[in-house]
C-alpha cells in the first residue's frame, strides 16, 4: 500500500511534536534473546531493515511499504491510530516509530505492559544518524549501525558536492496545496533544501507551517517544489499545476515561468536511512536540468 498524501502530512506534522525514547541502555530483547519489533512508521521500518534486523520484525504500520519485505508482516494501525491490543498480541519487546500524534499515552500504555519503546526526534540528519545508531544499540547491530551511517556520509557528500558552486535558488517546498502546508524552519525537509543550495523562503511557522496564498505570493518563490503526490515509486500528477488558473496561484512567478517541480522520491518525506537518495531528489528539483547528479555510490548488501 502506498502512502497516501493525507498520510504523509500527518508524518510528517507529527515529527514536531513531543515523546520520549526510551533509554538506550535499555534491552530490547526476550528472555531468550530475540528481540521482536513493531515499527509504527515508514522511516523506522525502513531502518531496521537497512541493519540487517529484518527477520526481528513482527509487525508494521498500514503506511510501511519498503522494502516489499515489510508488506508482508501484518499491520497495526497507523500513525494516529495504532491498535494497541493489536501490538501486545505479536508480543514485541520493542515497538519503535517516528514521534507522532499517539504520543506519551501510546509509550505509557506499551510500558505498562512491559514493551520497550522508542520514538527519537528525527528532524535533521545528525538526528536521523542517531536514531540508527540507537536503534542497532536496541538490536545488537551496532557495527551494522555504524556501516549504515558511514555509507549516508557518503551518499549525502556525494549529492552536496554536485550542487556546490550552483546558484541558489528561492523556493518553497508544498506538502498540500488545502491548505498550503510547507517545510519550514527547525525540519529536516529544510534542512535537505538548504543543503543543495535552496534558499527556503519560509522563515517562520515552525516545521510545517500553514499558509495562505496571499503570504505565498508576498514570499515570491523562483521556484514550487510540489511533494502533494509523492508515493512510493511514481510520484502522482501535480496538485499545483492543476491549479494554474486559480486565482492568486496564476500569479505565482514560479507558476507563471514554468518552475513547479514534482519531487520525485518519497524518500524525501522519509527520515530514514534513505534521506540520502531524498537528498538527492531535491536537489534534481531544485536545480532542474542545471543540474548534473553523479550515480550515487551503492548501498553494500
Amino acid at each position: 500500500m502506498i502512502q497516501s498524501r493525507r498520510s504523509t502530512l500527518l508524518a510528517l506534522a507529527s515529527f514536531a511534536l513531543a515523546a520520549c525514547g526510551k533509554r538506550k541502555e535499555e534491552a530490547a530483547t526476550t528472555p531468550g534473546g530475540a528481540p521482536r519489533v513493531v515499527s509504527l512508521s515508514p522511516s523506522t521500518t525502513e531502518a531496521v531493515f537497512s541493519l540487517g534486523a529484518g527477520p526481528a520484525l513482527v509487525g508494521r504500520s498500514r503506511y510501511c511499504d519498503s522494502p516489499a519485505e515489510a508488506k508482508r508482516l501484518p499491520a497495526v494501525g497507523g500513525y494516529a491510530d495504532p491498535n494497541v491490543e493489536a501490538i501486545l498480541a505479536l508480543q514485541p519487546t520493542l515497538v519503535v516509530g517516528a514521534r507522532g500524534p499517539a504520543g506519551p499515552a501510546l509509550e505509557e500504555t506499551l510500558r505498562a505492559h512491559g514493551v520497550a519503546t522508542f520514538f527519537p526526534e528525527t528532524e535533521s540528519i545528525a538526528q536521523i544518524e542517531q536514531m540508527l545508531l540507537d536503534l542497532g544499540q536496541r538490536l545488537g547491530v551496532e557495527p551494522a549501525a555504524t556501516r549504515t551511517v558511514a555509507r549516508m556520509h557518503t551518499r549525502c557528500e556525494a549529492v552536496e558536492a554536485a550542487a556546490q558552486g550552483r546558484p541558489r535558488v528561492r523556493v518553497a517546498l508544498l506538502f498540500d496545496a488545502g491548505p498550503l502546508v510547507a517545510a519550514g524552519p527547525g525540519g529536516f525537509p529544510d534542512e535537505l533544501l538548504r543543503r543543495v543550495g535552496g534558499e527556503n523562503v519560509i522563515t517562520r511557522g515552525g516545521p510545517y507551517p500553514t499558509l495562505s496564498i496571499e503570504a505565498l505570493l508576498a514570499l515570491d518563490p523562483e521556484v514550487l517544489l510540489d511533494a502533494t503526490e509523492v508515493h512510493e515509486g511514481a510520484p502522482g500528477p501535480s496538485r499545483l499545476l492543476a491549479l494554474r488558473d486559480t486565482p492568486g496561484f496564476r500569479e505565482l512567478r514560479a507558476m507563471r515561468e514554468g518552475h513547479i517541480r514534482v519531487l520525485d522520491s518519497a524518500t524525501a518525506l522519509r527520515p530514514g536511512p534513505r534521506i540520502c537518495d531524498g537528498l538527492a531528489a531535491v536537489a534534481r528539483a531544485v536545480h532542474g536540468d542545471a543540474l548534473a547528479l553523479p550515480a550515487l555510490p551503492e548501498e553494500a548488501p
